[in-house]
């Protein structure tokens, strides 16, 4: 005697086993994903170095998806450096809280110096010339923006003295740009310890040449 099988006839025997099914990047999911992918080439192969195609190609999609988001490589570069120079920018701005000069001193060194170390792609995008004009200018104007911070607390501080506050501008541009080229030298050898490389910069800066201190210390929270 036959034993009739049942099946299941809506779900055929020779059905293949289905594909899993890739969740769709939303819009904005899919903008951020460019930028970091961007963002990435960019500090690895500066923008010259960089093409759509590898973009389009990192990200899993095609050439017209990044110009339907940034217009092409251009505009995705330009948003890459202006979210870079503002992450700065308020990183410096927003360290300065002590009331002394010194430790503010410290804290600007510092705040260059987490930058490096935390955002270092990013740090590697800005020190390289703009090809292509950026709305918030170049890293020369990053760091007059950031001078411009520490130009109100040398004035203040000048007039204590009774020095020219008229110069604080220029003394201003001197302590950021002598950070801040620091920094660039530091990106590559990263030696000595940041919060060492802090103390030698508020060391030249608050004694000059003259007065240096063979040990510096810090004298702020940060010791690291």
């Amino acid at each position: 005697m036959m034993v009739a099988v049942a099946t299941d006839s809506s779900t055929p025997s020779n059905d293949k086993p289905r594909r899993a099914r890739r969740t769709r990047m939303t819009g904005a999911e899919r903008r951020q994903q460019l930028l970091e992918i961007g963002r990435t080439l960019f500090a690895a192969k500066g923008f010259e170095g960089t093409s759509v195609e590898e973009i389009a190609a990192k990200a899993g999609v095609s050439k017209p998806v990044v110009y339907e988001h940034f217009g092409g490589k251009e505009g995705l570069y330009a948003v890459v450096v202006d979210r870079e120079m503002r992450r700065l920018l308020d990183m410096v701005t927003s360290s300065l809280t002590a009331g002394h000069p010194r430790e503010l001193c410290e804290q600007a060194a510092f705040a260059l110096l987490d930058y490096i170390e935390e955002y270092t792609d990013g740090f590697r995008i800005l020190v390289r010339d703009s090809p292509i004009p950026q709305s918030t200018g170049s890293f020369a104007s990053l760091i007059s923006d950031i001078a411009t911070q520490v130009e109100d607390i040398l004035g203040r501080e000048f007039k204590n003295r009774g020095f020219d506050a008229k110069l604080a501008p220029l003394y201003a541009q001197a302590l950021v740009g002598m950070v801040a080229l620091t920094g660039q030298w530091w990106l590559d050898v990263r030696r000595p310890k940041k919060a060492e490389v802090a103390a030698h910069l508020v060391n030249l800066a608050w004694h000059g040449l003259d007065g240096l201190e063979q040990k510096p210390r810090l004298i702020g929270h940060r010791k690291s």
